[in-house]
């Protein structure tokens, strides 16, 4: 598990735009049963997820369509949340970070680490919001 203070600025790089934290697998499945669209981001504190995957996150967020909700969870920090977010995210394997798109509960669409690393915020925030214009 990392300390609080490391992780803090990595956890609010997403809420400060919105994201509520989830911590407990009671919270994930909460979540994912509200009806209408959820994004979820496994934050990480890996060099992609500070790099890519947060800042593609934030951008994907300035379009039209958006998610009803928007949640995260972190690995390495809020292990039961994670395993129940992952859960959710089967048949896709563990990877972190990941972004998951549902739609009442139903995964529509997936970014596993393969689509994160190495690839610009811009690129992930264009595969989001492809994803949100589909199905919010």
């Amino acid at each position: 598990m990392y300390p609080p203070e490391l992780v803090k600025p990595m956890r609010e790089d997403l809420t400060k735009v919105g994201f509520e934290e989830l911590h407990t697998a009671e919270a994930v499945d909460a979540a994912l049963a509200k009806e209408g669209t959820t994004l979820v981001v496994v934050n990480s504190v890996c060099g992609c997820a500070a790099a890519n995957a947060r800042p593609g996150a934030r951008m994907s967020l300035q379009n039209a369509k958006k998610p009803d909700q928007i949640v995260t969870v972190f690995a390495g920090v809020d292990r039961e949340a994670v395993e129940a977010a992952r859960g959710y995210m089967v048949p896709f394997p563990p990877s972190s970070p990941s972004m998951a798109l549902f739609k009442d509960g139903e995964l529509v669409h997936m970014l596993e680490r393969h689509h994160i690393e190495g690839r610009p915020a811009e690129l992930i925030a264009e595969n989001l919001k492809d994803a949100f214009n589909e199905y919010c």
